[in-house]
């Protein structure tokens, strides 16, 4: 079984506010599928603070080998810049 770390979307909390929780998901699950592990969440809509993930969970599976989705990859790359 194959693993990818990516986002998706939980729903809106009003007109075009999106939430995203980043999970890890067996690959040939739909978007919103069942996850295996949720390791951080993604809310568009903030300003400040509006990315948190666990490093440590993250490391873990891409350790593994989880396919980890372009937009995560760029989200990390900027959070750990601060």
């Amino acid at each position: 079984m194959s693993v990818a770390v990516r986002m998706r979307r939980i729903g809106k909390l009003a007109k075009k506010r999106f939430y995203f929780r980043i999970g890890v998901i067996n690959e040939q699950k739909n978007r919103d599928g069942r996850v295996l592990e949720d390791i951080g969440t993604y809310e568009p809509a903030k300003k400040e603070n509006n990315f948190k993930i666990n490093l440590g969970r993250y490391e873990y599976w891409k350790a593994k080998g989880a396919v980890i989705s372009p937009t995560v990859r760029s989200l990390v790359k900027k959070g750990t810049k601060k």
